[in-house]
């Protein structure tokens, strides 16, 4: 999960996996068996927002299932350089591929280009239907260090560069990775416009952006998904999502998992997982599915044990008792 001392640039704070997990329940679900079930219960009208479908099309044409893989966790410590086990990278994202995960997030900051690099190398040719999003306007000087850099030429370099590294002659998905200070977001979106007008970008969505950043990009060019920090513990982008569900736009949230919340004796989250049998990453997983139906988890891992349990959370069934005690949880 996309958690272990790193988070992308915010002001919120982070919790290690490690330390999370240490004071976590035991995993005890079955994994991903197939599509066709809902994911949660019976609606209820005093949880109205309970998501029932498994599925969201991305710009009206792209399938996909709502829990994706995020493949940060796949490069080297603090997300820099190569990982120190190659051949567990390369099987993780092949695993996920076994799961029915057909959603891969990435970009070329992670690395940089080594988790590109890293999705060719194990999965091209790429199955049909698998959709990879990548981004671009996030540079790394060193490690730790994350600049924006999201003038036209470079943004058009970046389109390029992804494509030669990810095997591919067009994107399904480009997303502008953050807002440059030093540039108008609407020069950024128009330089990808261009890209995509080329036939080298098939969708574009946003991360990391408010409301009106988005409505100003709109402008310029269709947007089909956000990509913002959103978790039971940190809804700074709740406004965020609500522009989401009302335009039908994608949302993937970034630390998906969060902080501490978990980790209070007799809290609704550990209740759950203890009803459940299962994590608490899992609960507040199947939270965040249950919480929007344009809402796209893309929890990260490098381990195979830990991809499994994110993909279990698919399959469980929040009752809205449940559902709505843990949304009480909001920090």
């Amino acid at each position: 999960m996309m958690m272990a001392g790193f988070c992308e640039p915010h002001n919120g704070r982070s919790v290690t996996r490690r330390t999370f997990l240490g004071m976590s329940l035991a995993s005890g679900a079955a994994l991903l068996t197939g599509k066709s079930d809902p994911i949660f219960g019976a609606d209820s009208l005093t949880t109205p927002k309970m998501a029932m479908n498994t599925t969201f099309k991305l710009g009206g044409d792209l399938t996909v299932n709502r829990l994706g893989f995020g493949a940060m966790r796949v490069t080297g410590k603090g997300i820099w350089g190569w990982p120190p086990d190659r051949a567990n990278a390369l099987e993780v994202l092949r695993h996920a591929i076994e799961l029915d995960v057909d959603l891969i997030d990435t970009a070329d900051a992670y690395g940089p280009d080594t988790s590109e690099l890293l999705i060719a190398e194990a999965l091209h040719p790429y199955p049909k239907g698998l959709v990879i999003a990548t981004k671009g306007g996030l540079t790394r000087p060193g490690p730790g260090e994350w600049v924006p850099d999201c003038r036209p030429d470079y943004l058009k370099q970046a389109v390029e560069g992804s494509l030669k590294r990810l095997r591919l002659e067009r994107i399904d998905l480009y997303q502008l990775h953050a807002v440059d200070p030093k540039v108008p977001i609407e020069e950024s979106v128009g330089a990808l416009k261009q890209m995509q007008d080329a036939g080298k970008i098939r969708h574009i969505g946003l991360s990391n952006v408010d409301p009106g950043e988005i409505a100003k990009a709109r402008k310029i060019v269709p947007i089909v998904s956000v990509q913002n920090r959103y978790n039971i513990d940190d809804r700074e982008s709740e406004n965020v999502l609500e522009y989401c569900e009302k335009e039908n736009l994608g949302f993937l949230p970034w630390f998906p998992i969060g902080g501490g919340g978990g980790l209070k004796p007799e809290n609704p989250l550990n209740t759950a997982a203890t009803a459940h049998e299962v994590s608490v990453y899992q609960i507040a997983l199947a939270w965040l599915l249950a919480r929007s139906p344009v809402m796209l988890p893309i929890p990260g891992t490098s381990s195979l044990a830990h991809l499994e349990e994110n993909v279990a959370a698919a399959k469980l069934k929040l009752t809205p008792e449940e559902w709505k005690a843990i949304d009480s949880l909001a920090g």
